[in-house]
């Protein structure tokens, strides 16, 4: 034993006996650090000031540990379910945290006369019967649907006290009037009659359909034995309606009944429980947790402590579980299958293919995260290199596109958090720019961007790229400056040669490093800009063939050319196109002509 020890703890382990219970580690302010669980207290309290290779965490504990109670119970199903609620109600720094990440929607009975059964999220101890969770608010529409096909339950929240309904408080509504409800609020339904409903409806959301089935028979030929036809036929629909559910739940097997299935999967920070419900052979319930390891738990121990957990919290009673291992503890009079063959081996693996899926999942969602962490280090790092005041969130690039100067275009790409942002990209024709200069027309494209962000109140960028050199850099920095942006803006150039980074007033080149993220990012701007010029510029080429094209079609005019170019977009398409179709749209003696061209 660690020398190191405080008397007081030397005496608390002393008096530890050899018997299951649950142990508190309290902390010098005398708040509780760990509750935990043993067969034997004795054994598993000593195991941790003993342990010289125990992890980081689990050191971390022991140095803070000031006090130690514990508490003797009958056997360890007991110490199980004491931990359980201990560990709720003071949360511990260094107990195993369940992690649901979303609250899952339930249906409630709600405790009140003539219950509605609703759907919801909030899970309120009001002496209502929650049944769920459910895996989506899909599989819960599901289930009210079919409870409201099978039973006229009323979705009002009136007071339907005996009283007030004696007293004639309420009138019928549009939902008896649609056959939805029998209205109870004006003793057209009696409560017993309403509660036998609610009986059956307990049976469908809890997925006993076969016991609920045979009771509906024996009803129908009761019925029918007594020659009330309609009363049987009303009830041979409603089984009708659990036929068409119970044929889409995943049946698993016909033998087996009232069993919880507990799938388990473990990296160095998590397990991972995958609980099933399965209910007259089928799948009535899917859910699973993730577990966030504080110290050195053992699977046994994560898995025992889960079942409880789960089981509490989805009122499960069924008799037997089945799972992958010996939790290591005993669960009172509940069966504790490990299959090695057979329809339960076969439900334990489908548990664990649910569970592989969760695990899947829950990696994208890490790495959706952590790819938001890491652009916000890789803005960072751009203000940093580009010695600017605040991070570039919003950056802006343009590029010119053109041909041995025809059909001078610009393009500008906009880029927000890291992210391209396509919605904002901006395409431009130069206007005022004679034959081919890329300098003035940086210039124009510039200022007639920003002259209009001011104009509208558009959001500026942080930081404009310029694809090109120091000529363009520096006619585009006439027009910021023209405007007055220049202390607004952080203005850099890409030069296409050797990816130099050029900045205002420096005749020099930026040195970044060449395999850094600054430069990398910037690179990916710059030939997203140049992708989408040229995607325009070639667009425009085109678009210029056709019209020259069709120009040579005498008595065809601009205002017939547009028309057949929107309608058309190509040749191809006008010259095949039929001309009862050209002559609806542009009129028969053109369409004639048309046609006439295109069959020389």
């Amino acid at each position: 034993m660690n020398k190191k020890l405080s008397e007081n703890i030397k005496v608390s382990l002393n008096l530890i006996p050899d018997k299951p219970g649950i142990y508190q580690f309290y902390d010098a302010n005398d708040k509780i650090l760990y509750i935990g669980k043993a067969v034997s207290l004795k054994k598993r309290v000593l195991s941790y000031f003993n342990r010289p290779d125990s992890n980081a965490k689990t050191k971390i504990l022991v140095s803070k540990i000031a006090r130690i109670s514990h508490f003797v119970v009958n056997n360890e199903h007991d110490a199980l379910l004491l931990e359980n609620n201990l560990i709720k109600q003071h949360q511990p720094k260094y107990n195993i945290l369940l992690k649901d990440d979303k609250t899952f929607p339930w249906i409630c009975i709600k405790n009140e006369h003539f219950p509605r059964v609703v759907s919801t999220r909030t899970f309120i101890r009001d002496g209502s019967e929650y049944f769920g969770p459910f895996a989506s608010a899909k599989a819960v529409k599901t289930v009210l649907e079919v409870v409201k096909q099978l039973y006229p339950l009323r979705t009002c929240n009136l007071k339907l006290t005996q009283e007030n309904i004696l007293a004639k408080k309420f009138k019928v509504c549009l939902e008896f009037h649609l056959g939805n409800c029998k209205a109870p609020c004006e003793a057209r339904q009696t409560e017993k009659e309403y509660l036998e409903s609610i009986r059956q409806v307990r049976s469908v959301i809890s997925g006993n359909l076969n016991e609920l089935i045979r009771f509906l028979k024996e009803q129908m030929i009761t019925f029918a034995s007594a020659l009330k036809f309609e009363e049987a036929a009303a009830i041979k629909e409603k089984l009708d309606i659990l036929s068409r559910y119970q044929a889409k739940s995943q049946v698993v097997s016909t033998k087996l009944s009232n069993i919880d299935v507990f799938g388990f999967l473990e990296n160095e920070k998590s397990a991972f429980v995958n609980y099933l419900k399965i209910n007259d052979g089928a799948v009535q319930q899917v859910y699973s947790v993730e577990v966030k390891k504080r110290i050195e738990e053992t699977k046994e121990d994560i898995l025992a402590s889960v079942i409880v957990e789960l089981r509490n919290r989805l009122k499960s009673e069924s008799n037997e579980i089945i799972v992958g291992f010996d939790p290591g503890y005993s669960l009172g009079n509940i069966k504790i299958t490990i299959p090695r063959i057979g329809d339960k081996l076969q439900l334990l693996e489908l548990s664990q293919r649910n569970l592989k899926f969760f695990v899947a999942e829950r990696s994208r969602l890490t790495e959706k995260t952590d790819f938001r962490k890491n652009k916000q280090r890789v803005l960072e790092k751009i203000k940093t290199d580009l010695t600017m005041s605040v991070l570039p969130r919003r950056i802006e690039c343009f590029d010119n596109s053109n041909i041995q100067g025809s059909i001078p275009v610009a393009s500008c790409v906009v880029f927000i958090n890291g992210k391209p942002a396509k919605k904002e990209y901006r395409h431009f024709n130069i206007k005022n720019v004679k034959g081919p200069d890329d300098f003035l027309s940086m210039k124009e494209i510039v200022y007639r961007r920003y002259k209009r962000c001011l104009d509208e109140a558009i959001d500026l960028p942080q930081l404009i790229v310029i694809d090109g050199g120091k000529g363009q850099l520096s006619h585009a920095m006439e027009s910021i400056r023209i405007l007055g942006l220049e202390s607004k803006l952080k203005v850099i150039a890409l030069a296409k040669r050797l990816d130099e980074i050029f900045v205002p007033g420096d005749p020099e080149p930026l040195y970044i490093d060449k395999k850094s993220e600054t430069l990398k990012i910037i690179q990916h701007i710059r030939n997203e800009a140049h992708r989408f010029g040229i995607e325009f510029h070639r667009n425009k080429r085109s678009k210029l063939f056709l019209r020259s094209e069709l120009e040579n079609i005498q008595g065809i005019g601009i205002q017939t050319i547009n028309i057949l170019l929107s309608e058309y977009k190509s040749l191809e398409k006008i010259s095949r196109a039929p001309l009862s179709e050209l002559a609806q749209l542009i009129g028969k003696s053109k369409a004639q002509l048309i046609r006439k061209y295109f069959t020389k």
